[in-house]
């Protein structure tokens, strides 16, 4: 019953004439093989994985589809944080919470996810609007780590728990948890430690920008130290515009973690 209402939402009593030309066109099937040697094994339903590929910006262009990878970016971020939160407490079990919090922290950043996107090659399959790279705030490397959990997500209606979770170990885990596991993101902290051990003034925050709808803000921070500015930082929250603020600020100072 489960998954037959999946099928019945995703499935193709939900895709429209435009879906069903999408499905067949072949640039879509000729991305559909790529993925399939990115994947390592064959594709049952090929909608699941048109939608991954599908950002919003792509609606733009063809307003005749029906939706964007949004949804299936949401139930991959979820299957994404399960797997990865059981590696870590089965491969650590002498570990904290803190620590471990710290590691899948790293594990799903942002930029962590965009790199393992970009050496994967989905630059070249997901089907977005180049005029959203130069108008937002995030560009490509939003776009491909979106893109990279909307495609777990299809991995998961597609195939199952157990493939996900191989994906997931193959492309993410074992290729980035030794250069991540001990870095410490908090540039925020790090930067007020360094400014106040070379007795600096200490780091403010100004929101310079905050745009988009409330579901979907993005802003924009700058951080000073004194009446000098040393870094901007780009984020949906303050919180994440601040660390990345607090990261240039780092590299200027000659200090990047």
């Amino acid at each position: 019953m489960f998954w037959g209402l999946f099928d019945r939402i995703f499935g193709s009593g939900r895709k429209n004439s435009a879906e069903n030309a999408a499905l067949q066109s072949e640039q879509v099937q000729e991305k559909l093989k790529l993925l399939e040697a990115v994947l390592e094994f064959p594709i049952r339903n090929s909608s699941f994985y048109v939608k991954a590929l599908t950002h919003r910006s792509f609606l733009e262009l063809h307003p005749d589809l029906l939706k964007s990878n949004e949804r299936l970016e949401f139930l991959g971020d979820s299957v994404l944080s399960l797997i990865i939160a059981n590696y870590l407490f089965s491969n650590y079990p002498d570990e904290g919470e803190g620590f471990l919090t710290k590691a899948r922290a790293s594990l799903v950043n942002r930029d962590n996810l965009a790199s393992v996107a970009e050496e994967i090659g989905l630059e070249n399959l997901i089907l977005f609007n180049k005029k959203y790279i130069r108008d937002s705030v995030y560009g490509l490397k939003s776009i491909m780590a979106d893109g990279l959990e909307a495609l777990i997500g299809a991995i998961f209606l597609d195939k199952g728990l157990s493939a996900a979770e191989a994906f997931i170990n193959k492309k993410i885990i074992k290729t980035t948890i030794d250069d991540l596991f001990f870095v410490d993101t908090n540039y925020k902290g790090q930067l007020l430690e360094i400014t106040h051990a070379r007795k600096m003034p200490p780091p403010r925050y100004k929101v310079k920008e905050e745009i988009g709808p409330p579901h979907k803000k993005q802003f924009t921070i700058e951080v000073y130290i004194g009446d000098e500015l040393f870094g901007v930082g780009f984020g949906s929250n303050k919180k994440t515009a601040e660390q990345e603020a607090s990261r240039e600020a780092l590299a200027k100072l000659g200090k990047e973690s």
